[in-house]
């Protein structure tokens, strides 16, 4: 089963990742592994990451057990993501924040939306400067404070009051707001119980209210009330504030202290994830109006806000790539990633990257022999562990040095790494190659994509899948599956055509299958044999391709795309 997409980790520094080519091979992981390593002890850092770009085959497996080594960070793709833009961490708020203090906070932070969180991060609603605005215009129901279930500390913050008796730590649920303008028998008309009274310095309008079971007494123009008032006011439970304010200037201020959740949008709120790409986000926020858009976690915690202007400077994850340069083998996204580096061994392909980069690419059988002359130039002491990855990497790669691609630099490397590493390099290659040779578990998908890469020649675009064994019975009883898994590769991946090497590793030959439109005029042309047509049924479904035995080719890269490429480009 496919493990999940890792979450990448976000520190101080900006992560660089390290990663090998889809469908990885033993050479693409340890080389990511065993970089990282170095760049992060070169630069006493920890933002490299070694990444994946797939599930480990068999003989991966294997060596990460084998050597205590956990997989690395499983990606899907590079593409530039929310968590990349830098987008603003303002914090959230509380939905009980008066209207003037959102407005405030709003002008000092040269912001237009705030969120409302709850005690636990999760978002709740959006306030805007325009539901500001809106709210001055449109409230005329002196009953608003009421039903928006103000809190008393509200009023006493907006108003900028004293408190003299009562407790503000309750929210104002019935009731109305009035003026205590005329004379107190007429008064007596108009308070009723709960109501908030904005009044003067009389004595009788404020016994008035009290009398009238009136909630609280705004008392304007920095008036007291008598000893007795207060008294009075405390055994019945009302509250009593003081303000500078004058009477008009008071009402007008005191619907600012309605909190936010009464205006703010609380439904279809449009957010967005750290995980969604910015491909995505583009395509929403064209076809809507707001200027700021939260972004959340997957459990719903408010994170921040993003707003069109960060587009702009959104910048691509940082990249190494490792044993591979071809765009067709890389993640999706690779195009606008920011690639820092290749490590390479392979052909040049047709990456193009946004700037100048590092590149190293050595006619060597395997990256991690580049890696390990890396450590060598930078006089970095290698541990056993690590010894051990690289050394298991120039093993698969080369088959034991018995590969046309091994050099004299990688056998040197392998010997010097099994000797740090502790092993036997002889026995431990025939260990490792005996569990990538056991496929009975694996399905017909597993085993052709489990060292699979795709190549363009000319109008041509095809794939190769290789599998090498120590059973050629195992390999031959592969046949019949393989054929048919690739016809299905050719509709999966586009293809023009499909390729597969059965690779015997003891016997260092390969029995090729081929499907696709002229597969067999590429092969002919190529390898000037003649392949032989086969036709069989597979569960009832008649499977049409082409085979060719491949004596002394063993190497996909050096023996099999160079003749492949080369007369791939003339037809």
């Amino acid at each position: 089963m496919a493990e999940k997409k890792s979450k990448i980790p976000h520190n101080t520094e900006r992560p660089v990742l390290i990663t090998g080519h889809k469908n990885p091979d033993t050479d693409s992981i340890c080389a990511a592994i065993s970089y990282s390593r170095l760049k992060n002890k070169i630069n006493n850092t920890d933002r490299y990451i070694p990444c994946r770009a797939g599930n480990p085959n068999a003989e991966t497996s294997f060596v990460l057990e084998h050597f205590k080594v956990d997989a690395p960070l499983l990606l899907d793709n590079v593409k530039t993501q929310v968590s990349d833009i830098a987008y603003r961490k303002t914090p959230g708020v509380s939905k009980n924040m008066s209207l003037k203090q959102a407005y405030q906070m709003m002008r000092d932070g040269h912001v237009v939306t705030l969120p409302a969180v709850n005690q636990n991060g999760i978002l709740e609603g959006l306030i805007t400067m325009s539901d500001i605005a809106k709210s001055y215009m449109n409230v005329y129901d002196s009953a608003i404070i009421s039903t928006a279930e103000t809190p008393f500390k509200n009023i006493l913050e907006t108003l900028e009051a004293t408190l003299i008796t009562g407790d503000t730590n309750r929210n104002c649920q019935d009731g109305k707001v009035l003026i205590a303008a005329a004379n107190p028998e007429m008064m007596n008309y108009y308070i009723e119980p709960h109501d908030i009274v904005i009044l003067g310095n009389r004595a009788e309008s404020q016994l008035s209210a009290l009398d009238n079971g009136a909630d609280c007494i705004i008392i304007c123009e920095g008036a007291n009330a008598s000893p007795t008032i207060k008294a009075l006011a405390e055994q019945n439970g009302m509250i009593i504030m003081v303000t500078s304010y004058d009477a008009y200037t008071a009402a007008r201020l005191i619907n600012q202290s309605i909190p936010i959740s009464f205006f703010m949008t609380k439904e279809g709120i449009l957010s967005f994830e750290e995980e969604d790409t910015v491909d995505e986000i583009k395509d929403v926020m064209a076809k809507k109006r707001h200027r700021d858009f939260p972004v959340i976690s997957k459990d719903g915690r408010y994170l921040g806000m993003l707003s069109r202007r960060n587009l702009l400077g959104a910048s691509g994850k940082q990249v190494i790539m490792v044993d591979h340069n071809e765009l067709g083998q890389a993640l999706d996204g690779m195009e606008n990633a920011e690639i820092l580096e290749i490590i390479d061994h392979h052909r040049l392909g047709t990456i193009q990257t946004l700037g100048p980069v590092y590149f190293r690419n050595q006619p060597l059988g395997c990256t991690s022999t580049i890696v390990y002359l890396m450590y060598q130039e930078n006089k970095v002491e290698i541990d056993p562990q690590t010894a051990g990855l690289m050394m298991s990497a120039i093993i698969s790669d080369t088959l034991l040095f018995r590969s046309p691609t091994c050099t004299k630099t990688d056998e040197m490397a392998g010997r010097a790494l099994a000797e740090i590493a502790g092993v036997d390099i002889e026995k431990y290659a025939m260990e490792m190659f005996s569990a990538a040779s056991d496929l009975k578990q694996k399905t017909d998908r597993e085993i052709f994509y489990q060292d699979f890469k795709t190549f363009t020649a000319g109008d041509i675009h095809f794939g190769v899948s290789q599998v090498s064994s120590l059973n050629e019975e195992e390999l031959l009883s592969l046949k019949p599956r393989l054929f048919h898994f690739a016809k299905e590769a050719l509709g999966e991946e586009n293809l023009d055509m499909a390729f597969v090497m059965l690779t015997n590793i003891l016997k260092q030959d390969t029995l090729l299958l081929a499907v696709g439109h002229r597969a067999d005029s590429l092969i002919q042309n190529a390898f000037l044999l003649e392949p032989k047509k086969e036709s069989f049924d597979f569960s009832g479904e008649e499977i049409e391709g082409f085979t060719a035995v491949l004596e002394n080719v063993v190497s996909r890269k050096k023996q099999l795309i160079p003749p492949l490429s080369l007369y791939g480009e003339q037809m």
